[in-house]
């Protein structure tokens, strides 16, 4: 397994491997033996690594979501057979404080992914393609640069300075020349990718998603087509979740998820509800028993995104009447 040598003599049957990851190091933890390790965080630090794992019977190799500084890490060690989880810094967190750890050093983050490894046993994390994460790059510096615009245009609305105002306005111009080569760019690569072309055109095909929507869609949610729409809704942070205890019964929240996606389907959703004639219906029925219009607005945002993995799962475009 991972082309290991011989185990040595009193080495444990199974081995958990927490690592903190920063831009610079790796922090290294091995559970149960206790061994700490700090590594460069490069092709180097980690041959290094492996060839210490290379003894061990590995379980599993957790560690941090960290925006870019865990890919490489991520990507190495899965290529050479380990299994390796990704998980949120949130999670992780609040493990460490279910266990009584307050402090926090890179040291001790790595002793708890470990732990976290052996107690929680989290589900193994696949490296996307690399088409994939260039393509999600581009798609957070676009979800970036309307941002910015939107700011500019906010303080566009408030200056009163003739000088102010012009500039203003050339800038929110360049903007809008950056946002459509962005856009173009990721039309571009999306092209060129059958896969990720099919995925884009089943959405496309949804009353109510323009192009640029279901490119963020099909980027952003890559597991559409393997889970069930209950999943989906929750990854997205769709799903209502509830709030019970005892005799009270509160309210349901959705909550968590991804922001971005979840920003792409309410622009889909408030323009579902004029040309979806399913949408539209189900829109006015909820509207009509008293439900509030973004309460409407957020259960038509869910129908669109399990609509959109059943087509996805079933590789069909959307049709009037369902086969």
């Amino acid at each position: 397994m991972q082309g290991k040598a011989t185990l040595a003599p009193n080495a444990p049957e199974h081995i958990h491997v927490g690592i903190d990851v920063c831009k610079d190091w790796l922090d290294v933890f091995l559970h149960p033996v206790g061994r700490c390790l700090r590594l460069s965080n490069d092709s180097l630090g980690l041959k290094r690594l492996k060839r210490e794992l290379a003894t061990f019977h590995v379980v599993r190799v957790v560690m941090e979501a960290t925006g870019k500084y865990h890919r490489l890490a991520m990507r190495n060690l899965h290529d050479s057979g380990f299994c390796v989880a990704v998980t949120n810094p949130a999670r992780a967190r609040y493990f460490a404080n279910a266990l009584g750890i307050l402090a926090k050093t890179d040291a001790i983050d790595a002793r708890i992914l470990a732990l976290f490894s052996e107690v929680m046993d989290p589900r193994a994390t696949i490296p996307c393609s690399r088409n994939l994460e260039e393509l999600q790059e581009l798609a957070r510096a676009r979800q970036g640069a309307v941002a910015d615009k939107t700011a500019l245009q906010n303080q566009l609305g408030e200056a009163i300075t003739g000088f102010l105002r012009l500039e203003l306005k050339r800038r929110i111009g360049t903007m809008d020349t950056h946002i459509a080569r962005l856009e173009a760019e990721i039309v571009r690569r999306i092209q060129l990718d059958p896969v990720m072309a099919r995925r884009v055109e089943i959405l496309d095909s949804i009353p109510g998603v323009a192009e640029i929507t279901a490119c963020a869609v099909a980027i952003g949610m890559a597991e559409m087509g393997t889970c069930t729409n209950k999943e989906i809704a929750l990854l997205v942070g769709l799903a209502p979740v509830a709030c019970d205890s005892g005799d009270k019964s509160g309210k349901r929240h959705i909550k968590g998820g991804r922001g971005h996606v979840r920003t792409a389907l309410y622009m889909a959703a408030v323009s579902a509800i004029t040309w979806n004639p399913d949408l539209k219906i189900f829109y006015d029925r909820l509207i009509a028993k008293g439900k509030l219009k973004k309460v409407a607005l957020t259960a038509v945002m869910r129908k669109l995104v399990t609509l959109a993995n059943t087509l996805i799962t079933e590789n069909r475009i959307w049709t009037p009447i369902a086969p």
